[in-house]
């Protein structure tokens, strides 16, 4: 450039600085601050990189396996096997059957045989006549002592659990005749009226008081009880006003048509429904036993019972 020109330059600068006041001088001292200081640069630290991490694959839960509820096996109830209307007694053996009548349908268990091919026996656990603390047998017992194959409850007994038997156990009132020929209460004339079954060599035959008996020497046994519920045919028991004959429960009987002998229970009757359930059923004479806690009906094993021990049975044996 001309030197003349710079100089020229210079002048006019220094002209224009001395005209400047006090605070244009410092505005332009601020403005060369502004433009000579160099702003710093603000040191940007590195963004990091981030590290891009696995995504974790979830853990699958395990799925549940089901367990199969048990199948449950629906076993059907027994069908209970109805017993069928039976108004005629087995030709012979063992038989449950219903029967039809007068006064309602009922359940017997009945034992039939031939007095040909079969003795009928009265056995007693006492070998003479006993008042108190007599001995006594459960039905099997008797059966198995005698080589029975049948057998039935005796008579009527006072027995050990009843308060009232206090100082006569066990003991029987009634007229008896066992298969030794021994008779109990032969004196007990206060009984002498009481019905009775005789039992003889193929015979058997029923009498309305016991003193008709005579004393029958060809007997095998004899057993008196009551009341007689079936005499020649005819119902020969009406009711009474005992509470121990008109309540309902097992009535054990022995009867006979012909030559052919019966020993049973009716149930749940009362002393006269099972006069007319044997009635119905043909028996030409029936003959009641003792029955509650007594009863019991054996035929190749119990049918009924065995109910509690006995003072007297009566048995089957084959001939």
């Amino acid at each position: 450039m001309d030197p003349r020109i710079i100089i020229v330059l210079v002048v006019i600068a220094v002209i224009s600085v001395t005209r400047l006041s006090q605070d244009n001088f410092a505005q332009i001292t601020a403005l060369q601050e502004l433009i000579i200081t160099p702003t710093p640069t603000p040191t940007l630290e590195p963004t990091p990189t981030p590290i891009s991490l696995p995504t974790p694959s979830p853990t699958p839960e395990p799925t549940p396996t089901s367990t199969p509820k048990p199948t449950t096996t629906i076993t059907p109830k027994p069908t209970s096997v109805p017993v069928s209307v039976n108004n005629t007694p087995p030709g012979s053996g063992y038989s449950r059957q219903s029967v039809k009548s007068d006064k309602g349908t009922f359940t017997v268990a009945i034992v039939s045989v031939d007095m040909g091919s079969t003795k009928v026996i009265v056995d007693t656990a006492s070998s003479g006549d006993c008042s108190n603390d007599c001995p006594v047998l459960s039905l099997g017992e008797y059966v198995s002592r005698n080589g029975a194959y049948a057998g039935v409850n005796g008579s009527y007994f006072c027995p050990a659990s009843y308060e009232s038997c206090v100082g006569k156990t066990n003991s029987f009132d009634t007229l008896l005749m066992n298969k030794d020929k021994v008779y109990f209460n032969s004196d007990n004339n206060v009984f002498s009226t009481v019905p009775a079954v005789i039992f003889g060599y193929g015979t058997i035959r029923f009498v309305g008081q016991s003193l008709e008996w005579g004393r029958d020497t060809s007997a095998d046994s004899v057993l008196a009880n009551y009341p007689m519920l079936v005499q020649g045919g005819n119902i020969a028991y009406a009711g009474s006003g005992d509470g121990k004959l008109t309540s309902r429960g097992g009535r054990s009987f022995v009867g006979a048509t012909g030559s052919t002998i019966y020993i049973g229970v009716v149930f749940s009757a009362t002393v006269e429904e099972s006069a007319y359930t044997l009635h119905a059923m043909g028996i030409q004479n029936a003959l009641n036993l003792d029955d509650g806690g007594s009863t019991a009906l054996w035929s190749g094993g119990y049918k009924v019972g065995p109910g509690r021990s006995l003072p007297n049975a009566i048995l089957f044996v084959q001939r």
